[in-house]
């Protein structure tokens, strides 16, 4: 227990590679990930006392365990202008959008405020440890890490989410109260998505280190009840049928370019005088369905690479830099021999079969064997180390690499 003292505030540890899917988690309230999905994903609440163990040991040695990031931090990442942050008051309800000068956040010690911060696990590498623990999940599932910090009250008002969420509570109390009503009307009155009516059916008060895991559509109302209230939400995003198509069929669309044969005219020698001009000819009917069947439009193959690609694009807000002192391609390649090459916090990476799609680009299109590879290993791994790597330049892996996409573990 003394390593608790050691590392105070709580340092979230890195999740193993291999994550042990079919073992007790105490994340999970001492069921495995297999059991989790099998009898809560997608289906009902969870609620977990003591998920994360090394808040409750500190607790009963009469400890207090400080959250990862202080609420000085988030204070001061309230005023950067790459971090999307909100802030939300309730008495009355407004909201207000960031970056924000420090003399207009309400004071540690002040009632009834939020501030929300998105995507944290692009500014802090405690957040980006904590998705790691949820890599049993699809990777093109995930949406991002969100912290809130509320003075006592705060809170964002009974609302609904149309995607699964874990609450993690990280600093103070917060009191949820949940529901699983069908009434899902808006007050249309006010200036957030706040449930109109609101039936309680539970009621919970988490404490640092206890998790709550909410389906999509669960009504739920998070209120704070201590000073700087910490709750780190972990998202995952359900994008609807007609965005995915929409998507898939845009870039199947843009792939048509690639095809010469389909800059070849439309010609009917065959066509005939015809009695209703002023109808599509059949001929022209019967030339496209034979296009359409030799290129296989009509099954979903065709439109899962412009799918993948489209949710692997970057959150809107990401923001790359290349390096100051771009390596040459020697180098880099050296440097991969010693040096862990990883994505950047905001890059994201998804494989279909062989074929791997970095930021929407499909990084492993007319790549050697190696690099291929390369890219295989950084989408299930997270990180490379390659030391018989031939010479990367021109390789999509080195372009990434001078986009800011991937970068070296110091």
């Amino acid at each position: 227990m003394t390593s608790f003292y050691l590392s105070n505030p709580y340092q979230p540890p890195q999740a193993p590679k291999n994550l042990p899917l079919n073992e007790p988690w105490a994340l999970f309230g001492g069921i495995s990930p297999d059991a989790f999905m099998k009898q809560y994903w997608h289906k009902k609440p969870l609620l977990v006392r003591g998920a994360i163990p090394a808040f409750t040991l500190a607790r009963n040695s009469h400890e207090d365990l400080g959250s990862p990031i202080s609420a000085e931090s988030l204070f001061n990442l309230a005023s950067d202008d790459l971090v999307e942050s909100r802030l939300i008051q309730s008495k009355p309800w407004s909201f207000e959008s960031g970056s924000f000068k420090k003399k207009s956040l309400p004071k540690l010690a002040q009632r009834d405020w939020t501030l929300l911060f998105q995507g944290m696990e692009a500014h802090h590498p405690a957040a980006a440890k904590v998705l790691s623990w949820f890599r049993f999940i699809p990777d093109a599932r995930l949406d991002d890490l969100m912290i809130s910090i509320a003075g006592i009250g705060g809170g964002v008002g009974p609302h609904f989410d149309s995607y699964d969420v874990f609450l993690i509570q990280m600093s103070g109390r917060r009191q949820w109260q949940v529901s699983a009503q069908k009434d899902l009307s808006l007050n249309p009155k006010l200036p957030l998505k706040i449930l109109q009516n609101f039936a309680v059916e539970h009621e919970w008060i988490l404490e640092p280190g206890d998790m709550l895991y909410l389906p999509p559509h669960i009504a739920h109302d998070g209120i704070s009840l201590d000073t700087g209230c910490q709750t780190w939400s972990v998202g995952f995003r359900s994008p609807s049928f007609k965005e995915l198509l929409q998507e898939g069929l845009w870039r199947l669309a843009e792939s048509l370019e690639d095809i010469p044969e389909l800059d070849h005219k439309f010609a009917d020698p065959k066509q005939r005088a015809s009695k209703q001009p002023e109808q599509l000819p059949l001929e022209l009917i019967m030339q496209l369905e034979q296009k359409l069947k030799g290129l296989k439009l009509d099954q979903l193959s065709q439109f899962l690479p412009g799918i993948s690609a489209y949710l692997s694009e970057p959150k809107q807000q990401a923001y790359f830099n290349g390096p100051d002192i771009p390596l040459t391609p020697k180098q880099f390649t050296q440097r991969l021999g010693s040096h862990a090459l990883a994505p950047h916090p905001q890059t994201r990476i998804l494989a279909l079969n062989q074929d791997i799609f970095c930021n929407g680009e499909r990084v492993t299109k007319g790549q050697t064997g190696q690099i291929q590879r390369a890219w295989a290993s950084l989408a299930s791994k997270k990180a490379l180390i390659c030391k018989d790597l031939k010479e990367t330049g021109g390789s999509s892996l080195y372009e990434a690499y001078l986009c800011g996409w991937l970068v070296f573990n110091s």
